[in-house]
C-alpha cells in the first residue's frame, strides 16, 4: 500500500514540475504561431511573400479580420465540443459495460 502512495506522490511532483518549470525557465521567450512559421518558411524557400489562397468565410461576411477574442472563443467552443464528444463516448462505453447482462 505504501508503494502506491509513493508512486502517486512522485507522479504529482512530476506533473507540478512539468507545469511550473517552463514558467521560470522560459522568461521573456516569444512564442509564434504555426501560421507565422509556415509563411516565413514559404518566403525563405520561394523568395516571395506568401499570399493566402482564400479568406475565411467569417472574415468575408464581416468585411474585416476577426478580433483575437472571437478567434479564441471559437477555438474554445471547438475544444469544448470535442471534449464533450469524447467524454460522451467514454461514458457510453463504461455504462454499456456496467449495465450489460452478459
Amino acid at each position: 500500500m505504501k508503494s502506491k502512495k509513493t508512486i502517486v506522490v512522485l507522479i504529482i511532483v512530476v506533473i507540478l514540475l512539468i507545469a511550473f518549470v517552463p514558467l521560470f525557465a522560459l522568461k521573456g521567450a516569444e512564442f509564434g504561431g504555426s501560421d507565422d512559421a509556415g509563411s516565413q518558411m514559404v518566403e525563405e524557400v520561394t523568395g516571395e511573400e506568401y499570399e493566402p489562397w482564400f479568406t475565411p468565410i467569417l472574415e468575408t461576411l464581416i468585411d474585416g479580420e476577426l478580433p483575437g477574442e472571437v478567434e479564441s472563443l471559437f477555438f474554445c467552443l471547438q475544444t469544448g465540443i470535442g471534449v464533450g464528444i469524447i467524454a460522451y463516448c467514454f461514458g457510453y462505453l463504461v455504462g454499456r459495460k456496467k449495465y450489460s447482462h452478459s
